[in-house]
């Protein structure tokens, strides 16, 4: 309450066309502070996660395994999972680059990993060291090794929509990539626009694509960065398409270490106050979400890029 006045909520207008409920794949405490200036301590990292699962998100990537040369924010994953609290019924996902990482990944008991694609040559080379397709005979040993010990996988995609050293990629390109993650063993994809530059139509053009190769709807996840305001116009698209599993960040945090133009993810309030506002099921308490994204920008030493957490950390 303000004044006597009650907190706005959006008008709830069902539209059939649309899933009735939608999984959130939260990325802040890994995607979102790996691009963090500062190493934010692992205490305030493992309140971070526990305050995300509290808030009814139930699938929260903890952490990342990568080399902590290239990612030092989170070179503390191996601690951060051993003192975090877990709470019952969430997933906490954790990213691996190469079997070295699996190693770590199974001595902390991890049940579910990530492995992170590229779309294009020269993103697989600046993130990867890899080639295109070399990237493929790094990741099939840990997608095998990682099924046999009976872990899910998820594949990422990364430069699905643009790249800033190629310029615009092609659909085929994205879905040739994605079938071969597929066929290799990944449970999920996860298209990235790594650096913000899809619209709607080129998210219809990509899902076309990626189905005309025999990737299904079902098997997709979109990851949607605000670089040029286009997030929620393209997570609207996807969901219209069928997809039902949407990466967000709590407070917009994050961006890419290897892409200088890669801003903030898509804000987790945005799209549950979207989806709250066409009836989708989510599950996430936005007043508890708000509140927490409130609480790390603290941590952080500045606001939150979130529109919705802007409007609401003050109502």
């Amino acid at each position: 309450m303000n004044g006597g006045r009650t907190r706005a909520l959006p008008m709830v207008i069902r539209d059939p066309a649309l899933p009735d409920e939608v999984t959130i794949y939260e990325v802040g405490a890994r995607d979102g502070l790996q691009n963090e200036a500062a190493v934010v301590p692992v205490e305030v990292k493992a309140e971070f996660l526990q305050r995300l699962a509290r808030a009814g998100l139930k699938v929260v990537e903890a952490t990342s395994f990568v080399h902590p040369r290239w990612v030092p924010q989170l070179a503390d994953a191996a601690d951060l999972l051993r003192t975090m609290v877990r709470v019952d019924g969430v997933d906490y996902p954790v990213l691996v680059p190469n079997e070295r990482g699996l190693d770590r990944a199974l001595a902390a008991g991890v049940r579910h990993i990530a492995i992170f694609a590229s779309a294009t040559e020269t993103f697989a080379k600046r993130n990867l060291n890899r080639t295109l397709d070399e990237q493929f005979a790094m990741f099939a040993p840990v997608v095998e090794r990682a099924r046999m010990e009976g872990l899910r996988v998820r594949g990422y995609v990364s430069m699905c929509f643009g790249d800033p050293w190629e310029g615009a990629v092609a659909p085929a390109q994205v879905a040739a990539v994605g079938r071969r993650l597929v066929e290799m063993g990944c449970h999920q994809l996860s298209l990235g626009d790594t650096i913000g530059t899809g619209t709607p139509a080129h998210v219809d053009a990509v899902l076309d694509a990626c189905a005309a190769d025999g990737v299904r709807i079902r098997q997709i996840a979109v990851h949607f960065h605000d670089t040029y305001g286009q997030a929620l116009a393209n997570t609207l698209t996807a969901l219209r398409r069928g997809v039902t599993t949407v990466d967000a960040s709590a407070g917009g945090l994050g961006g890419c270490p290897y892409a200088e133009s890669a801003t903030g993810n898509l804000a987790t309030e945005d799209l549950v106050w979207m989806l709250d506002g066409m009836g989708i099921r989510h599950g996430v308490d936005l007043d508890a979400l708000v509140a927490t994204s409130t609480w790390m920008a603290a941590q952080l030493g500045r606001p939150s890029p979130s529109n919705v957490v802007r409007a609401l950390a003050h109502t």
